[in-house]
């Protein structure tokens, strides 16, 4: 072998490698992999989330490794993960099914008022729909983004992946971003909008709830969302399932499995794949940097509208709701509901409105998935 040839040899295995094809775009999103995993180690918000979705995004962003795409026509590790879990929209019904066997709808059952306050928290997700059509971006993405304010990370990839699925990564970030981050984002918020003799009612404790209504209550819920917002049937059908699962009380096995093992391995391959959706080339432009930015006045929004819907209620209510609950109305869950406890219990450290608050949470779930099946059957 000539001497020639040797450094056309080396000169092609250069060409091979990270360092040959660095480019400054990536260092930003090594920052940004970093920080979420900065947020789930140092300051625990959503580390289950944060953590794989961190690293995604770091690991995605070294040049010619072998992640996302296709090659020599197999698909890519991160890319079967993507495909299979979200182009397929399979992880976020899981995610759901596992949702629905934690969950307990008792506090609703027994208050269903606040229904009307998980409605209301909506308020964002209809105002930035507006705004974002205002400002260049097509009915279908501008329905995508929009719903992003109902911090409901499932239901935002689901709606995203039938509209608009060029806008996954960013749409998917903002969200659990936004869920992670409730615990800074919504008590400024609170405190802005409630007074002080507001933020200090107390609500009389929650009737008791028969294992009777709460298994005809997924039932029964079922229905009504198949009749009214089919479309959203595969997402919510999921969650009253594991929720019966879970009340029923025969299938305690299965109800263990949705809620530990089944939860815990979605959540690692939801994590990872929505990280590594976020490359540099399609992250670092207008579009998805303006979703990143317009989450949070959306999150905003939807959690004043719960406020305000709480507010506007009490004209009417011989026994008032401590408004501070409306914040709960984003679809968060748990996470909302304990920011109210949590900010409630500094105005008066007896007054516990921690089941209060599930009520709108539980009810934001629904109306979150209710605007998103109102949006499919507008534009898809």
């Amino acid at each position: 072998m000539t001497a020639n040839e040797i450094l056309d040899m080396l000169y092609g295995t250069l060409h091979t490698t990270g360092i040959y094809n660095f480019q400054w775009n990536i260092v930003v999103m090594w920052c940004v992999g970093l920080l979420f995993i900065y947020l789930a180690i140092a300051k625990k918000y959503e580390p289950l989330l944060l953590l794989p979705i961190g690293f995604g995004i770091f690991i995605v962003n070294f040049p010619l490794v072998p992640l996302m795409g296709y090659s020599h026509g197999h698909a890519q590790l991160l890319q079967v993960f993507y495909h299979y879990g979200l182009e397929w929209e399979v992880i976020p019904c899981i995610i759901f099914l596992g949702l629905g066997a934690m969950t307990d709808f008792g506090p609703l059952i027994a208050n269903p008022k606040t229904l009307l306050i998980g409605a209301g928290a909506q308020l964002g997700v209809f105002i930035t729909f507006t705004g974002t059509v205002l400002v260049g971006f097509t009915l279908k993405e501008a329905a995508s983004v929009s719903i992003i304010g109902g911090a409901d990370g499932p239901t935002t990839i689901y709606l995203t992946q039938h509209l608009a699925p060029q806008l996954l990564g960013p749409n998917a970030l903002a969200a659990y971003s936004y869920m992670a981050l409730v615990p800074l984002i919504q008590p400024p918020i609170i405190r802005l909008f409630t007074n002080d003799k507001e933020r200090k009612i107390r609500m009389r404790q929650l009737r008791p709830v028969s294992g009777q209504e709460k298994i005809l209550f997924p039932l029964i819920a079922s229905g009504i969302i198949a009749l009214l917002v089919p479309a959203v049937i595969p997402l919510m059908g999921m969650f009253m399932l594991g929720n019966l699962m879970k009340e029923s009380g025969v299938v305690g096995r299965l109800t263990e499995s949705a809620q530990g093992s089944l939860m815990n391995i979605v959540t690692i391959f939801l994590g990872i794949s929505v990280g590594a959706t976020m490359h540099a080339d399609k992250f670092l432009s207008w579009k998805p940097l303006f979703i990143f930015s317009l989450g949070l006045l959306d999150f905003g929004v939807c959690t004043m509208g719960g406020i305000m819907t709480a507010k506007i209620m009490n004209l009417f209510l011989k026994e008032k709701i401590n408004p501070i609950i409306g914040a709960a109305g984003v679809s968060a869950v748990p996470m909302a509901a304990r920011v109210s406890q949590m900010v409630g219990m500094k105005y008066d450290k007896t007054n516990h409105l921690l089941m209060h608050a599930v009520g709108p949470n539980l009810a934001g779930v629904i109306g979150s998935a209710a605007a998103a099946g109102m949006f499919i059957a507008m534009f898809d």
